[in-house]
Order: structure tokens, then C-alpha cells, then sequence
């Protein structure tokens, strides 16, 4: 595999996505180094963060209001998105989303990769209701 020229825009756009747990949108990222970056487009934000998609390095978690919401965090782990806000959090696995693999194994199947998400509405909303 070729070598990636990592230009500043596209570490700056790297960097936005993995410092914060925010799980941006392209839009969010694009809004973020806009005043850094004047000469950025929205279209170069997508293109770096379907290369990093292509590499691994980010991960899509879900699409919230037509965006795709992006983590830097490429480590299995579960998403929860709220209806109401749109925002989305990492969440802990308990021990009976655990067992679910090993009971699949028993059952034959071979599990490679796990994507647990969740959908409800998070603590804030719930306080504002």
C-alpha cells in the first residue's frame, strides 16, 4: 500500500473526529476547523473521513437526521442515541450482551464482529419532558 501524504487539513480533520466524544457528523467536524482552515470545504471533510473509514480508523456508528454520526474510537463498544437530541453516547456492555456471543458459539455460529446500538431517549431529554 502507497504511502498517504497526511496534509495538515486532513490531520486537523483526523484529530477533530478522535477528540471528542461527541460522535461528529462531517458538518460538525467541517464547522469545528472552518475558522483554522477558511479555505476547507464541507466536500474535503467527506472525502478524509470516507478514506479513514476505508483504513479503519473511524468507525460510522448510525445516521441521525440524514448525517452520518462518526466515532474515532474503533474499539468494539455500544452506542446509545437519543430520539429526542440526536446525541450519541458510548455506553457500557453489561454481562448478558456478553453471553450473547458465547450463546451463538453454542449454536454454531462464528462470531467476528459485534455492533451494539441502542435507541431511546438519554437523561437530559428525559429531565426536560
Amino acid at each position: 500500500m502507497a504511502k498517504r501524504n497526511f496534509s495538515s487539513k486532513r490531520n486537523a480533520i483526523y484529530n477533530a473526529v478522535c477528540s471528542t466524544d461527541t460522535h461528529p457528523s462531517a458538518r460538525w467536524v467541517y464547522e469545528r476547523l472552518k475558522p483554522d482552515f477558511p479555505d476547507l470545504s464541507l466536500g474535503t471533510v467527506y472525502r478524509n473521513i470516507a478514506l479513514f473509514k476505508d483504513e479503519g480508523r473511524v468507525s460510522v456508528i448510525c445516521n441521525v437526521n440524514g448525517e452520518e454520526r462518526i466515532d474515532g474510537n474503533t474499539s468494539p463498544h455500544p452506542h446509545f442515541v437519543c430520539n429526542c437530541c440526536g446525541n450519541v453516547y458510548d455506553v457500557e456492555d453489561t454481562a448478558e450482551q456478553a453471553d450473547d456471543c458465547s450463546a451463538l458459539a453454542e449454536k454454531g455460529f462464528a462470531v467476528e464482529s459485534k455492533f451494539v446500538l441502542y435507541y431511546g431517549i438519554c437523561p437530559k431529554c428525559t429531565v426536560k419532558q
